[in-house]
């Protein structure tokens, strides 16, 4: 397993059986002035963005896209002076985007050859390698289908890199219409755009959500449902932050209830509000989330991956990921982990075979909502080594030979969508629901789960160290392991 306090709350480990992630991204050709740098651009919310972009052409910039809802503007300049020139009236803050990609780490991947996809046998579901999906029994997937697998209504925003359109097992699952690549900060439509380039993350998540029950590969949690491709990660891994706001802003738009977010924006896996660079996209990320939700849309997001209690302050000492990292001793709860821990998302947090506390899971009272099965390769062995089997199967894309296949990965990357899928149900069952009244509801049919005693640590012998896994729990029947409990697929629908 790669080091879990690196980049973002993507797979920690893959295997995929048989048969990646794009934003068009980087930045433009250098100009004259200097290399072209991304901006955003905030006017004060609620006085439209005319005289913020008027300001951006004076101080020779270009405006590539505008969020005049949120008072947002993407902008491109190649003057050097640029975050000088144009402060005034109309511009309340900018900040250059340069550096604050984040990078998908995507662990091991190891094929699987296809005789072994072939040699499958069906299980209950009709779908030949449900027998590995042990996550599904997990949350009682087989009870809620016999109730209802969701309705085609319901679209799933996965804000990733891309969801493969020829997977036999998502072909007939993404709403072409809600898709678009958000790389850049400004959309494109293209079904090639929003296809996976460099990474299968986004596929893997779009397949833990709604796999077709097909009779071929995997189910989802909601197969009735349709997920929509939002591509926010571009050819080189990196997730900024106007790509994040055009992701929220298009679910917003184009009637999607329900998003995904198996990552964290800035290279700072903790984002901090009283810092004067970062505020700006904190500011901007969160006009962008309140607009969505007061448009209906509920996000869903993973935690994390570094077995942080975000509940207390944290010593960061592998940010930025994207150059040197520094030591930052002692964040408080000025500093979040974006989008999970804005208000009104749902922060899940991941459980692996046996129901307890993925090792690597980050956790906190207070702070985790819910949690699903993410994986946990290295309980069998006290953390010596992994077994794939204990992670979350689920569709995959190979990027080298262009095959789509089906394989493993780990991370609340992989539990984030569990939840997304189970809200997805919900809100097929029972139509109408806000995203508040959603939110309560995936919390309230959850199955409480207790702390365990104790230092908590199921990985002793992992390569790190003997307490590098170390955590406590606190709280009662909500608590800071498992939020209000495991997800319920059957109780989401009876």
């Amino acid at each position: 397993m790669n080091n879990l306090r690196r980049k973002t709350l993507a797979a920690a480990s893959a295997v995929t059986l048989g048969a990646g992630l794009a934003l068009t991204g980087g930045m433009s050709p250098a100009a004259a002035a200097g290399p072209e740098t991304s901006y955003l651009v905030l006017a004060p919310q609620g006085n439209g963005t005319a005289k913020a972009a008027a300001r951006v052409a004076a101080a020779d910039g270009t405006v590539v896209a505008a969020y005049d809802k949120i008072g947002v503007l993407i902008v491109r300049s190649s003057a050097p002076d640029f975050t000088t020139r144009v402060a005034g009236a109309g511009v309340e803050s900018v900040a250059s985007t340069a550096g604050l990609g984040t990078a998908l780490d995507e662990g091991e991947t190891v094929e699987v050859p296809a005789a072994a996809v072939a040699a499958a046998t069906g299980d209950p579901t009709a779908e030949p390698l449900y027998n590995l999906q042990w996550d599904m029994d997990q949350i009682r997937v087989p009870q809620a289908h016999a109730v209802s697998g969701g309705s085609p209504s319901v679209v799933v925003g996965v804000l990733d890199s891309g969801i493969s359109s020829s997977h036999p097992d998502l072909a007939s699952q993404i709403a072409r219409d809600k898709s678009a690549s958000c790389v850049g900060g400004v959309p494109n439509t293209a079904e090639a755009a929003w296809n996976p380039t460099t990474s299968d993350h986004g596929t893997h998540v779009a397949g833990t959500i709604a796999a077709a029950v097909n009779g071929v590969g995997v189910t989802g949690v909601a197969p009735g449902v349709k997920v929509a491709a939002v591509k926010v990660v571009n050819d080189d891994g990196y997730i900024f932050p106007e790509a994040a706001v055009c992701g929220f802003m298009w679910a917003a738009e184009h009637g999607i209830k329900l998003t995904n977010n198996s990552y964290y924006i800035d290279p700072w896996q903790l984002n901090c509000r009283n810092d004067a660079r970062q505020r700006p996209v904190w500011k901007a990320v969160q006009r962008a989330l309140r607009y969505s939700q007061s448009q209906g849309v509920l996000h869903v997001a993973s935690a994390g991956n570094s077995n942080w209690d975000l509940a207390h302050k944290i010593t960061d000492t592998g940010s930025p990921n994207n150059g040197t990292p520094e030591d930052r001793e002692n964040l408080t709860n000025a500093c979040l982990v974006l989008p999970a821990e804005a208000p009104g998302v749902v922060t899940v947090a991941a459980v692996g075979p046996t129901g307890e506390k993925s090792y690597y899971s980050s956790y906190g009272q207070g702070v985790i909502d819910v949690t699903a099965p993410g994986g946990d390769t290295r309980f069998r062995t006290r953390g010596a080594v992994s077994t794939s089997a204990d992670g979350i199967l689920s569709t995959t894309f190979n990027t080298a030979t262009r095959t789509n296949g089906w394989g493993y990965k780990q991370g609340t990357s992989m539990s984030s969508p569990h939840a997304a899928g189970v809200a997805a149900l919900a809100l097929s069952a029972h139509p109408g629901m806000n995203p508040g009244q959603l939110s309560s509801f995936l919390e309230r049919t959850a199955v409480a789960k207790s702390c365990p005693s104790g230092v908590y640590n199921p990985v002793p012998l992992i390569p790190a160290g003997p307490n590098a896994y170390d955590a406590a729990c606190s709280g009662g029947n909500r608590n800071g392991f498992y939020g209000a409990g495991v997800v319920d697929a059957y109780n989401a629908v009876k």
